[in-house]
């Protein structure tokens, strides 16, 4: 199993990366993000998790392992596959999630796209006990932090520096207590109303 990747980051889509390793590119499905810690043309280095199908291969990248170990342990829940483990990453981070899931919040849970009420409760049943158990990443990045990876995201995806700056911006206005990938999914709705 591929358990992680260094290298040269090529390319950046709306939900991969390609990563050159060794002049092998790999195609790297990630959340927003994660995407938006990469910047092409430089290194970097991915926790990955390789999933197996009888018609596919696919690479899962993450900017930490707690990320990708959350992702491991949501599969096991019946009913939830690869792409909304990775759905649920994009929309809660990982502290968030833990957390619902610790509490039972039903209500965080659901505003997964794919994940209903009776979802969400097997998730809590399921995963209760093992999400205390998963060491917890260091504290959330500043709004500073934020609007600096959200931007050059932003650039990265082809949108031009005084556009992308302004855009996060008006997100961050609204909210400065966001994460990244929830700035970076509004930021990018924002500008896709103004094409």
């Amino acid at each position: 199993m591929i358990s992680s990747l260094r290298g040269q980051v090529l390319s950046i889509g709306l939900d991969h990366a390609v990563v050159e390793v060794g002049g092998v590119g790999f195609a790297v499905q990630a959340t927003p993000a994660t995407l938006a810690t990469l910047r092409r043309g430089e290194e970097t280095a991915l926790a990955t998790a390789l999933v197996v199908r009888e018609d596919s291969l696919t690479l899962f990248g993450f900017a930490d392992a707690e990320s990708r170990e959350l992702f491991g342990l949501l599969q096991t829940v019946s009913g939830i596959g690869p792409r909304l483990a990775l759905a649920t990453l994009a929309v809660l981070e990982p502290d968030k999630l833990r957390a619902a899931i610790a509490e039972g919040n039903l209500t965080v849970l659901t505003q997964v796209p794919g994940i209903g009420r009776k979802g969400a409760e097997r998730l809590c049943i399921e995963l209760r006990d093992k999400v205390g158990q998963l060491p917890s990443a260091p504290a959330a990045s500043n709004t500073g932090q934020v609007r600096t990876q959200v931007a050059e995201a932003l650039l990265g995806l082809g949108f031009p520096a005084k556009q992308a700056e302004q855009a996060v911006d008006t997100v961050l206005a609204d909210d400065s207590a966001q994460g990244t990938s929830e700035v970076l999914r509004k930021a990018l709705a924002l500008l896709g109303r103004k094409r």
